[in-house]
């Protein structure tokens, strides 16, 4: 009996520091700013002022087409100026399963007029433009059946609170490949009809 409740003991303190390390290693790293707007449960609105990216298309829906590797090539130097830039989250995900872009969300420090060209020309840098949304936070592992359950969670929220989308969704992937998918914080993203940040 008392080798049970060890393997038990040994287990939960096992899993609460994996779960402590992914926030730790999540927390480590630069986010996209917003400012909180209302929250209900997973479910907010958020402002979020004007973002620079660095994007590329993506072949197929899962990235194993190197979009994620171009995009973290050109942080590491590969880049006009050689200039190394620091990683931030999430990863953005827009577009259809046939026709997906990826976007590492560049730091606040560095504005669009400073951001070094890429030297790869599949790669593109543009400002995201400021506005509210609507968010999900979900977990789980980056699929197709994930990312249209959390968005017809989220939809039907919207439609509950008598608010619009003006735009096709975002998904935000906060945690590296490795984290167990019941700690990860991904979030879907709708651009909110008529409203604008204050």
């Amino acid at each position: 009996m008392k080798r049970i409740w060890l393997g038990i003991l040994i287990v939960t303190v096992g899993a609460l520091l994996l779960a402590a390390g992914c926030r730790t290693m999540r927390g480590a790293y630069e986010s996209a700013p917003y400012r909180p707007v209302r929250s209900e449960g997973k479910f907010a609105l958020r402002d979020y002022p004007a973002l620079t990216v660095v994007e590329t298309p993506m072949a197929g829906s899962d990235g194993g087409d190197g979009s994620f590797l171009r995009l973290f090539r050109f942080l590491t130097g590969d880049n006009a100026r050689k200039q190394q830039i620091a990683m931030t989250t999430p990863v953005f995900l827009t577009g259809s399963s046939s026709h997906r872009t990826m976007a590492f969300v560049l730091p606040a420090k560095l504005p669009a007029g400073a951001v070094p060209a890429p030297s790869d020309r599949t790669l593109a840098v543009r400002e995201l433009p400021a506005g509210r949304f609507a968010v999900l936070r979900f977990s789980g592992g980056r699929n197709a059946q994930n990312e249209a359950a959390a968005l017809s969670r989220l939809q039907a929220w919207l439609a509950q609170e008598g608010l619009t989308a003006r735009s096709g969704p975002v998904y935000a992937y906060f945690d590296p490949p490795w984290t167990p998918v019941f700690f990860r914080r991904n979030e879907v993203m709708l651009r909110i009809d008529g409203e604008k940040p204050e």
